[in-house]
């Protein structure tokens, strides 16, 4: 190990450590030796290091020797990417391979590396080869000696146990990166492919993996026809910049994604990100497919990015940034969302009065994927183009449309427009915005839930949405979870019946639409104030319905020469005001029957407004003769006086008749009329059945006198056939004694019934029925249904649980003052009251936190649903019970879609 006088010195950077005994180093730029040099050091002999299999070439993996990995690990965090000096002892023939010592600094006169091993105990000496004569050779013997006293190294006992267990295949990949769960690892840098790609051992666990940057791309090598590796402009330059700045370093890892079999990945230097470096000095370009799975600031990517395009630095030397045409004062907006047109597009009103229709940025809607019309000619034929419905026949195409429309309809939202797409062939120019409420962007929510997928563009493409990266990650996450269109599962199919103007179809659905009662409904479309197309979610099917007991003014229509025929006075303000009040509103709808045409007619109500009576009340509308034999028709009488008092629309030239004429009085007072009732049974949503007082003595006596008979003449078991609708006698099983029932459900021998005096149930064997003495049908049933009138169950079920149990508390088996307030569809809503505070029961729930209050719009109850309101009010600022977490009646980010 002697330098001579004659052996030259060289200096170098250590670009990597291949073992405890071997390193390459790069020289200086001038003179010297070449640009890079391995060397070896000599006189001893370090531990050798596993080898991975390589199936080309039928090499079988091998093991680590005892201390390979830790002599490896000792010289690289000496030496790597350190300045040192070397002096070439001699190079063996054949191979070429070179021998010589190293030191720490600029000269001969710092550490040697050699020795440093050796007194480690981590390498051991060639002593077959040393000189006696020469000082410094021998020192390595002492060195190694003082080593083995001291069970150093690989000399102490455990040594053998100090064996790495490399793993150099991942099995699972992307198992693998869940179960790391985007948390950093630390990890040692072994090889760089290319500016964007490493391999990496990862630590503890010695994982050996192939790590693509998330989220961009460097130029690559290609092999040409020779087999020789070519590069792309700037790749060697890209890999020479992550060279220096990570090989053998000790880095963060996080695991992101994956490609093929390769991991997505960040890695974290201790000065920073490398992908960010790489984006800012132009040797990457920001790449969409993977930068949905980025963690670590996506926002910065783009903006290192952003830095070389302006300044025009390598890949972008021949960028041009793209023209923007969006007028400063228009680029942010607000208003109120009126129609949700498809997945993408929104129309929204502004707070001008002018309404805007807008594309979510950067979002691509569901679409139809191999379906093909039958044609003739060329063209579609009449049966597929009838059979061809978008919204329902393209899979999710109705389950995006129903997302935005439940979020967004009526609600109020910020817009942002992002860019203008110019028109293009047949399609007109788009507003491409983002569209937020509450804080909460719309498009990441529907890409999120897979009901929507992110468009992908050029590199140099500037004209996305300004929160594109979001969106990415939305949809990397929508994939992952294989929710919506990422799902491997089979599209839902939505088999939807289109009896509009299908007058056979109309006359099979109208029993089942008449019997239904209020039917729940969503608007599709409106033709005119008084005409609406609906889709009936129950029956899932689609139907022409107009709305009954009004004379609405027409709209424009196509005449049927193609001509348009011109609307009636006020029939386009009609059609507006109908469509800003229930466009694709849910709605609840009372079927009474059909024209021939296969129109179906009644009644239509939103937010439980009568649609009759409010086209009645704008003066948009006139009350027509049929609605005298409906329920309305004292509703619809009062709307047109009010209209013709203030000459609205229509009556706008209307005078009052100058003889004398009857007034109908407007009885819009509330009828106050409480009566003292005993509550006997409790039921679900807020309905119970109560006893009237008065009528208590007459029925104590009816029980009476039952039981005696029953007593006197027992019935003889079995010989009473029960059917349903049937009322008769019936033991209770609490008591053993007979009460008016009436028979609800039969199943063989057991029968359900209802206590008609009492208002509960109970399943009991047909043998404990009997027939009920007509003496006893006289009196009516004593308990009477009733629903807790302007209230309103929580709709979280933990919440509603506790309000039906706050109700039955109050009331069950107590005697309270009951008024009846309003009916629907003849079933009573009823207040309740206490008789000594005079406390209104639905009232105390209400500010206690456990009821919600229906805001009616009848005009006799104002002042009723004030008082519940500022109950409600109260509740809120006192957090209690349902309000303790806040106000949870706006929408909730969590529900609304993914929130970081």
């Amino acid at each position: 190990m002697s330098t001579t006088p004659a052996a030259a010195v060289h200096r170098g950077i250590v670009k990597q450590v291949l073992s405890g005994d071997a390193v390459v180093i790069r020289g200086q730029p001038k003179g010297g030796p070449p640009p890079e040099k391995t060397i070896c050091f000599s006189n001893i002999t370090a531990p050798r290091m596993a080898r991975r299999p390589n199936p080309m070439t039928d090499t079988t993996e091998t093991k680590d020797e005892p201390f390979a990995w830790e002599a490896r690990e000792y010289v690289r965090k000496k030496l790597i990417n350190k300045e040192v000096a070397f002096v070439i002892e001699y190079t063996v023939p054949g191979t070429g391979r070179e021998y010589g010592c190293v030191y720490m600094g600029k000269d001969t006169q710092g550490e040697n590396i050699t020795e440093l091993l050796v007194a480690e105990g981590l390498v051991e000496v060639r002593r077959g080869g040393l000189r006696p004569d020469d000082p410094n050779q021998q020192k390595l013997v002492t060195f190694e000696d003082a080593a083995k006293s001291a069970a150093k190294g690989k000399w102490a006992a455990d040594a053998s146990s100090r064996v790495r267990d490399v793993k150099w295949t991942v099995e699972s990949p992307r198992n693998f990166v869940d179960s790391h769960h985007n948390k950093p690892i630390d990890a040692v840098i072994e090889h760089v492919r290319d500016g964007c790609t490493v391999r990496a051992f990862l630590l503890p666990s010695f994982d050996y993996v192939t790590v693509m940057l998330s989220g961009i791309k460097c130029p690559m090598f290609k092999q040409d026809e020779s087999g020789k590796n070519v590069g792309e402009p700037f790749a060697e330059e890209a890999k020479y910049f992550t060279e220096v700045r990570l090989l053998q370093r000790e880095v963060k890892i996080i695991l992101e994604g994956v490609s093929n079999q390769n991991l997505l990945g960040t890695v974290l230097h201790p000065n920073g990100n490398i992908a960010e470096l790489l984006l800012r000095e132009g040797f990457a370009r920001c790449v969409d497919w993977s930068m949905g799975v980025v963690t670590q600031g996506a926002d910065k990517l783009r903006a290192a990015e952003k830095v070389a395009k302006e300044k025009k630095l390598r890949l972008w030397k021949d960028y041009k940034p793209s023209e923007s045409t969006i007028d400063v004062k228009d680029k942010n907006f607000s208003g109120k969302v009126v129609e949700v047109i498809n997945g993408d597009a929104l129309t929204i009103k502004t707070s001008d009065g002018k309404s805007r229709k807008v594309f979510l940025a950067s979002v691509r809607p569901p679409r139809a994927q191999g379906v093909e019309a039958a044609t003739e000619g060329g063209q579609p034929t009449r049966e597929a183009a009838r059979r061809t419905r978008p919204l329902y026949d393209i899979p999710y195409m109705f389950e995006a449309r129903e997302f935005l429309r439940k979020k967004l309809i009526g609600k109020k939202v910020n817009v942002q427009v992002d860019y203008i797409q110019p028109a293009n062939n047949s399609f007109p120019e788009k507003t491409c915005c983002t569209v937020t409420i509450s804080g909460i962007n719309v498009a990441e929510a529907l890409v999120g839930k897979g009901l929507a997928t992110v468009i992908r563009y050029r590199p140099e493409d500037d004209q996305r949405s300004s929160h594109y990266d979001e969106l990415l990650a939305a949809e990397a996450r929508a994939q992952k979870k294989a929710m919506g269109m990422h799902a491997k599962k089979e599209a839902p199919i939505h088999r939807v019946a289109d009896v509009s103007g299908d007058i056979a179809k109309s006359k099979q659905f109208l029993p089942f639409l008449q019997r239904a009662g209020r039917l729940e409904a969503v608007v599709e479309f409106i033709a005119s104030g008084s005409r609406l197309r609906l889709y009936i979610p129950k029956e899932t099917c689609l139907i022409t319905f107009l709305v009954s007991g009004i004379e609405c003014p027409r709209g424009s229509r196509p005449g049927p020469d193609g001509s348009t025929i011109p609307s009636d006075a006020f029939g386009e303000e009609a059609a507006q005001f109908t469509k800003e009040l229930c466009l694709q509103r849910e709605v609840e709808v009372q079927v009474e029957t059909m024209d021939k045409g296969g129109n179906f007619i009644g009644f239509l109500f939103v937010d439980n407004v009568n649609l009759s009576v409010a086209l009645v009340e704008e003066g948009l509308s006139k009350v027509h003769f049929t609605a005298e034999r409906s329920n309305y028709y004292k509703q619809l009488q009062i709307a047109e006086e009010n209209a013709k008092k203030r000459k609205a629309n229509i009556w706008s030239k209307y005078e009052e008749p100058k003889e004398e004429i009857e007034v109908v009085e407007d009885n819009t007072e509330r009828n106050v009329e409480y009566k003292q009732v005993v509550v006997t049974e409790v039921g679900d949503e807020l309905k119970f059945y109560a006893q009237y007082v008065d009528n208590g003595p007459q029925l104590e006596k009816l029980m009476e006198q039952l039981r005696q008979d029953m007593e006197t003449n027992p019935p003889l078991p079995g010989s009473y056939t029960p059917k349903r609708g049937d009322t008769c006698a019936a033991k209770f099983s609490a008591d053993d004694e007979w009460y008016r029932a009436r028979v609800e459900k039969v199943e063989g021998s057991k029968v359900t019934v209802l206590y008609i005096d009492y208002g509960n149930r109970e399943q009991t064997q047909s043998t404990n029925l009997a027939t009920l003495p007509a003496a006893y049908h006289t009196l009516s049933a004593q308990a009477v249904e009733f629903t807790l009138a302007c209230s309103a169950l929580p709709p979280d079920e933990d919440a509603k649980y506790d309000a039906l149990d706050a109700f039955y508390n109050d009331i069950s088996n107590k005697q309270l003052l009951l008024n009846v307030e309003y009916k629907i569809l003849g079933a009573p809503y009823a207040s309740l009251m206490y008789p000594d505070t005079k406390d209104d029961v639905a009232q105390s729930l209400i500010s206690n936190g456990f009821l919600l209050v229906e805001r009616r719009r009848e005009k006799r109850l104002a002042k009723l649903v004030t008082d519940y309101m500022k109950a409600q009010e109260k509740a809120k600022s006192s957090r209690v019970n349902l309000w303790r977490y806040g106000d949870f009646t706006a929408d909730d980010a969590k529900e609304f879609g993914y929130s970081k």
